[in-house]
């Protein structure tokens, strides 16, 4: 590892990661460079690449902590209905906690890759008997409509089309519609749904 003269001490992935997600926060990811969190951590800039490639990598590995965060539904035999609702609010989560990060990787999805949240979603929509070749499209579907109330809420357009105080009731009644259609979507096997 790396030590700074400046620091005294080796940096670590955690702390490279954390400040940097804390710089995002502040100033949004086009606001972050390498020699921004360089003087944030009090290193040498080429120390940073001793541990991240470029600031894409960087991205990711913000992306991977945020990940790591999240507190998913656990594969526990809860009905599927819960869990979706506990996935939405997790994903939530990161837009409110992290808009700047939210809303870029957002408009690169290429960033998340085929995450754990992804696997989750997968494991959820398949408990409620979505067809495996639905799987791919119902994922999508269902991904850009809460993608697009979330951009609404931290956009501020859902405080403009009602007050802020609305948005609470507003994100369960998406969910509470997601779930309806997904109880009564066609191809399923309601006995496997309502489990």
């Amino acid at each position: 590892m790396a030590v700074s003269a400046r620091r005294g001490q080796p940096l670590t992935s955690e702390e490279i990661y954390a400040t940097a997600l804390r710089l995002v926060d502040a100033g949004g990811v086009d606001g972050l460079s390498m020699r921004k969190l360089a003087a944030e951590l009090d290193v040498n800039p080429m120390s940073l690449y001793h541990h991240v490639e470029n600031k894409k990598t960087l991205v990711h590995g913000i992306c991977g902590l945020v990940a790591s965060r999240l507190r998913l539904p656990p594969d526990d035999g809860a009905p599927w209905q819960e869990q979706l609702r506990a996935l939405a609010h997790a994903y939530r989560s990161i837009a409110r906690s992290h808009p700047s990060l939210w809303s870029y990787v957002n408009s690169n999805p290429n960033l998340t890759g085929e995450g754990v949240l992804w696997a989750v979603f997968d494991r959820i929509l398949l408990s409620a008997a979505i067809p495996a070749e639905k799987l791919d499209a119902t994922r999508k579907v269902l991904y850009t409509f809460v993608s697009g109330l979330l951009s609404a809420e931290t956009s501020g357009l859902l405080a403009e089309l009602g007050g802020t105080a609305d948005a609470d009731r507003t994100f369960e009644t998406a969910i509470d519609l997601i779930v309806a259609g997904l109880e009564s979507g066609p191809g399923r096997h309601r006995g496997r749904a309502a489990r």
